[in-house]
């Protein structure tokens, strides 16, 4: 395993474990509807982005 993935999975395991749940969907629906389609859609498009970048090149 890479220095590179190891730093990821560092940074996404102090992600998951400071970040909470319940805080993110309060703050999405204070600032609207809108707001909540467009951090889903943020959120979405960097996981598959990060799925690719750990896959690698394809041939």
């Amino acid at each position: 395993m890479t220095t590179s993935r190891i730093s990821l999975f560092l940074f996404l395991g102090f992600l998951a474990t400071t970040l909470t749940g319940c805080d993110a969907i309060a703050g999405i629906f204070k600032a609207g509807a809108y707001t909540g389609i467009i951090v889903v859609f943020l959120v979405v498009a960097l996981l598959w982005f990060l799925v690719n970048k750990m896959r690698g090149p394809r041939r």
